[in-house]
């Protein structure tokens, strides 16, 4: 019995980058597909807005899907701007159970399986701070991936 190959899935935090840095991250990990898991696809970041984003990325040859039922819900945001990290990520895990957030999830996991190669995106720089960790983690739950933080 062959086991199902095992998928490659990128994460990005915008946090303190430039979009021509994080453009250049991208292109160096070959990614095909960035998936914006922002709940809110505004920054006050230069060119990290949904439609200027999506520009970008296009022009770099790499195309956008923002899945906003994969976003942390406000109250979550409120905690991790406030450093609670944990209540951020319980509030997270508990979205996950909303019919929006398993069918974006669901259609995530078809993608990675169609071979794509993917990189979540959200503002956080670091990982382990981030909701995007557990979409991934929840990612994980559905098809055989490996999770590289860019």
């Amino acid at each position: 019995m062959q086991s199902a190959a095992v998928s490659v899935v990128a994460t990005i935090g915008y946090q303190g980058a430039t979009i021509a840095g994080v453009l250049q991250a991208l292109a160096e990990a070959r990614i095909e597909l960035l998936v914006d898991v922002r709940a809110v696809a505004g920054s006050r970041r230069p060119g990290f807005s949904k439609t200027p984003l999506a520009a970008n990325l296009r022009g770099a040859g790499i195309d956008y899907l923002h899945l906003r039922g994969l976003g942390t819900p406000a109250l979550g945001r409120a905690a991790a701007r406030a450093g609670r990290h944990s209540e951020m990520r319980a509030i997270f895990r508990k979205h996950l159970d909303r019919q929006l957030a398993r069918a974006e999830l669901d259609a995530l996991a078809d993608i990675v399986q169609g071979g794509r190669r993917v990189c979540l995106l959200c503002f956080e720089a670091d990982p382990a701070h981030c909701h995007r960790s557990l979409v991934a983690k929840a990612l994980g739950e559905l098809v055989p991936i490996e999770v590289r933080h860019l």
